[in-house]
This record gives C-alpha cells, structure tokens and sequence, in this order.
C-alpha cells in the first residue's frame, strides 16, 4: 500500500493536464457563453496574475489577450517590471495606465492620510504605512488590525487601529481595486473583450477580494485551485522565475507587506494544508504534525477559517432583488447548457 499520510502531496496536480482543462473551459465561457472575443488581464507582477494571463494566451491566443498594468504611487516598482516582462515572454499587447492621479482625484490618498493621522497625527509627506493582523499562537487569535508606520528617518511605530480608523482607511484604499477594475472594463468594453479575474482558492475561499473590485470579473480561471496548485501551473507554464519566488504581496500599502501578515493566519503552503484539510474533514491532530504545529494551533485556523467565511459571504452576493425575474434566470439557465459548465 501507498503512504497514506496526510502532507503536501494533497495538493499534487497534473499540471499540463489542468492547464489544457482550464484553457478548454475558458475558451468555451469567453467565446460561446460571453459571446465576448478575447480577454483582458490586470498584470500585477505576482505569479496569480502571470498564471491567469498565460492561461489566458492558451485558451484564446496571445493576440486576442490585453495585458494591463496599472501602478499607482504606492504599488512597488518591481511589480511593473515584472509584469513587463511576463507580457512580453507571451508576446501580448500592453497598456500601462497610470492611476495616481485618478486616485489623488477621487480622494483616496487623502482619505488614507485622514485615517492615520487619528492614530498618529504627525503623518504627513514621506512616511509610510500597512495595516497587520498579530500572529497566530497556540490557540485562538483576535483579528484586530494594527497600524504601522515609518517616518522619513526611518522609525517605525505601530498602534492599534479603532474601528473608525480601520473602516475609513480600507475604504480609501480600496478605491485602488476598484479603479483598477474600471479601467480593466473600459478596455474590456472597447475591444468587446472579457475580463478574467486572478483570485487562486485561498483569497476566493476567504473574502480577500473587494467588492466590484478586484472581486469583479466575467471569468476566474484559477478560483478553485489552492496557492500551491497556482505555483505547479507556474512551472508549467514556464513563468519567469523572478515572478515565482516572489513572496506573495498586497502591494497595496506604502510599506512593504506580506499576504499572511495582513489577512491570512500563515503563510501560504501552510495555509493550504490547512484549507484543504477543513475542507477534507482532516483531523487538525494530522495536518499539525505535518506542518509542526499543534492540534490546538490548527483547531484555531479552523476557527478563523469560518469565522472568515462567515464575515465575507456578502462578498459572494449578487445583489438581491425582491422577486426573482424569471425570465433573465431562465435565459442565464439556458447559457450555462450551451455553453457547458467547466
């Protein structure tokens, strides 16, 4: 008999085999479902999106693919660059839109601004900020957000963030994904173009998304497969590797910050463990002791798993309506049969 126990091979996927099945389904959604003729893509440096736009070169061909690249005033240099060159190794159009000065136009660096200085007054031109969650311990943790910042001298401070404060700056700052989506559907529009949304399993799973932001998308190639599974088809798909071992980021805030430190209890390979085996019914006992962590520490991700499930389901809604119209059901019905269900 094979070995049975619980670890990383779980996750195991044959990659070449996946890829041609989700260039298959996609191809079928854009073309006979959306009845759309190519797709647009946000490039933003990280191995999900070069996952995504390779994926997408593969289901519809690199010539009816449009590889968008928006920094802002606070998104890394390095993100371009690496979006760069993932659109020119598959050959694709490119646009570069500049959202700084939509940004500082709608209020959204003035408001984050506003935000912290609640917290420390003294922000101002040359300081730099993130919002963290603690790390997990043995047990439970409280998901309440701190703020960091870093003076011009290089100080760093960090104090917990009130509930006023937290709500205001999120909603600043998401205006970033949601000017990113808009510009991605202008060009989704002019070209008569889909648009694919990035989100692998975690952030799909657990409400890491904004709201007709980043959450807002025709297609989501990847939504069902677990980071690891995004890093196999990476390889797979011959993604630079510069992109590959690039820690995961929000690139989002002016300081650097990690994908586990703002919102998930680990980092990614652990958490992946941890997701499939919650969604497996996995002892927490079993994947500890493949993780070295201790049943307790598991039970709380657990815990914090549905708790997170339960604080973003209204991110999975679409808008409600007081009596269903059952003539647009019926034709959304009769799409999903001629279209197939991927």
């Amino acid at each position: 008999m094979g070995d049975t126990r619980f670890g990383p091979s779980v996750l195991a996927i044959d990659a070449p085999a996946e890829a041609c099945r989700i260039a298959r389904a996609v191809e079928s959604q854009v073309l006979a479902r959306l009845h759309r003729r190519g797709l647009v893509v946000g490039v933003s440096g990280g191995v999900d999106s070069a996952v995504v736009v390779a994926l997408a070169a593969l289901a519809v061909g690199g010539a009816r693919v449009l590889a968008l690249l928006m920094p802002e005033r606070d998104s890394s240099p390095e993100s371009l660059a690496l979006g760069k060159m993932m659109a020119a190794r598959l050959g694709l159009a490119t646009e570069i839109v500049d959202l700084g000065p939509s940004l500082e136009a709608s209020g959204c660096y003035a408001e984050q601004t506003a935000a912290i200085r609640t917290v420390f007054p003294e922000y101002g031109d040359g300081w730099k900020s993130k919002v963290v969650l603690p790390p997990l311990v043995d047990g439970d943790r409280l998901n309440v957000f701190s703020l960091v910042v870093e003076s011009p001298t290089g100080e760093t401070r960090r104090s917990r963030l009130p509930v006023d404060a937290f709500r205001r700056l999120v909603a600043a700052t998401n205006m970033k994904q949601r000017t990113r989506k808009q510009i991605e559907y202008f060009h989704a529009d002019r070209l008569g173009f889909a648009v694919a949304g990035t989100p692998n399993r975690l952030e799909y799973d657990q409400g890491f998304f904004v709201k007709n932001g980043d959450g807002a998308a025709d297609v989501k190639p990847i939504a069902h497969l677990y980071k690891t599974q995004v890093y196999a088809l990476a390889e797979h798909l011959e993604v630079p590797l510069a992109i590959r071992s690039r820690p995961p980021t929000t690139d989002t805030y002016s300081l650097a910050q990690t994908q586990d430190e703002f919102y998930f209890a680990l980092p990614y390979p652990a958490m992946d463990l941890c997701l499939w085996g919650k969604n497996h019914g996995t002892d927490p006992a079993e994947v500890g002791a493949a993780l070295g962590m201790t049943r307790e520490a598991v039970a709380a991700v657990y815990r914090d798993i549905d708790r997170k499930r339960r604080a973003t389901r209204y991110l999975h809604e679409r808008p409600l309506l007081v009596d269903p119209v059952q003539e647009i059901e019926r034709e959304l019905d009769l799409g999903l049969e001629h279209a197939g269900r991927p």
